[in-house]
């Protein structure tokens, strides 16, 4: 089982690895291999989010996201999208945005550099109304049942999500153009750029996620005449089917999989210029961890991890209210890749082990209520 999910992520960490060795040596063999285990620790959370959408999916969609998806996450976040923004922020054509990530090495760096407040603003808008949604739903299992409890009563306000994202966006914003007049830097003139890339991620996931919900919610009639169908099914003794999404709520779905990937890829990217500024070594060492992402998301959904530790999907939203959080932070101060990962690790780990509590007490409460019953049945006798 885990050969045949994990095959594919370690043939291209072997190729990835050798590609490494060619390219620059040992020296790139060991930075390829640390900017995979930052991608991995980064994107923990992502895999635990997307395994929550893709389980809905049916086989096909499932097989697109793995293929195609993977493409896109690989190749269009980890080598083009760094290229695509030093072309929009230093107004060059691609191939001259390629030729300088290749030669100018410290002045692509620089470009990106420059560009990272509308891209953090973009991504942690994005990320933030995912955990506002999900902290704000009433949910019948709930991990931190004090904090829990009190939001989902806050979250039947309308829009209150939409409200909460635009005043951090606003304060983020006006503390960032404060803080580069105060010390004079280039980014003085930007506020007003992270003010507009930040709706512009708030538009996006509204767009996108409005547009999942709306086809998802049009299924749910068709789930309800499938189950129907299923009952009357299991009556004539037929074997039932479970139904997934399909057709254009699975694309719907897909789309929104593929922007949160990408939200999730921005600070994998932005973290890879503290270590390196070679664009092929980023992409090798990104790339590898974004195919053990994919991977620890089918494993996820195969196993059905997700419905045995019911607090994971929990702790990985908090996490990405972190995550957003110390993006939305790194608009104007610089923060540690290594404290961006600790969080996410700290945070599923505690709910994998709040999990695993959980089941040991359900366990012992069964077992209990199973002697009571045996003492019962022998009393009877």
């Amino acid at each position: 089982m885990v050969l045949k999910t994990f095959g594919w992520s370690f043939a291209v960490t072997a190729l990835g690895l050798v590609a490494a060795v060619l390219y620059g040596g040992w020296t790139a063999f060991g930075i390829v291999a640390i900017l995979s285990i930052l991608e991995i620790s980064l994107s923990f959370d992502n895999a635990v989010v997307n395994a929550g959408i893709l389980k809905k999916m049916n086989a096909f969609w499932q097989k697109i996201f793995l293929t195609i998806g993977i493409l896109i996450a690989v190749f269009g976040m980890r080598l083009v999208f760094p290229v695509v923004i030093v072309a929009i922020s230093a107004q060059l054509g691609p191939i001259e945005a390629v030729d300088l990530a290749l030669t100018d090495k410290d002045r692509y760096q620089e470009l990106v550099t420059d560009a990272h407040p509308s891209i953090a603003a973009f991504g942690g808008m994005f990320l933030l109304m995912i955990f506002l949604d999900f902290i704000f739903e009433d949910r019948d299992i709930k991990w931190l049942g004090w904090l829990e409890r009190p939001l989902a009563k806050l979250g039947k306000v309308d829009m209150l999500s939409v409200c909460i994202a635009l005043i951090v966006l606003l304060i983020s914003s006006i503390t960032f153009g404060a803080h580069a007049h105060q010390h004079g830097g280039t980014h003085a003139d930007k506020a007003e750029t992270v003010l507009l890339a930040g709706i512009a991620g708030l538009i996006t996931y509204m767009i996108v996620g409005g547009l999942s919900s709306y086809f998802e919610d049009k299924l749910e009639e068709e789930e309800e005449r499938e189950h129907e169908a299923e009952e009357k099914a299991e009556r004539e003794g037929k074997p039932k089917s479970a139904v997934k999404l399909a057709g254009k709520a699975a694309f719907f779905m897909f789309l929104y999989l593929e922007v949160l990937d990408a939200s999730f890829s921005f600070d994998g990217v932005i973290g890879a210029f503290a270590i390196t500024n070679d664009i092929v070594l980023m992409a090798l060492g990104l790339g590898i961890g974004a195919m053990y992402v994919r991977s620890l998301t089918v494993y996820l959904v195969r196993q059905g991890t997700l419905d045995d530790y019911v607090y994971l999907e929990h702790g990985a939203h908090y996490a990405i209210g972190a995550l957003a959080m110390i993006l939305l932070v790194t608009i104007q101060y610089e923060i540690n890749e290594i404290i961006t990962g600790l969080i996410g690790v700290v945070l599923i780990g505690a709910s994998f082990w709040s999990s695993v509590r959980r089941n040991k007490r359900l366990a012992a409460a069964e077992g209990n209520a199973g002697s009571d019953d045996k003492t019962e049945v022998s009393s009877g006798v």
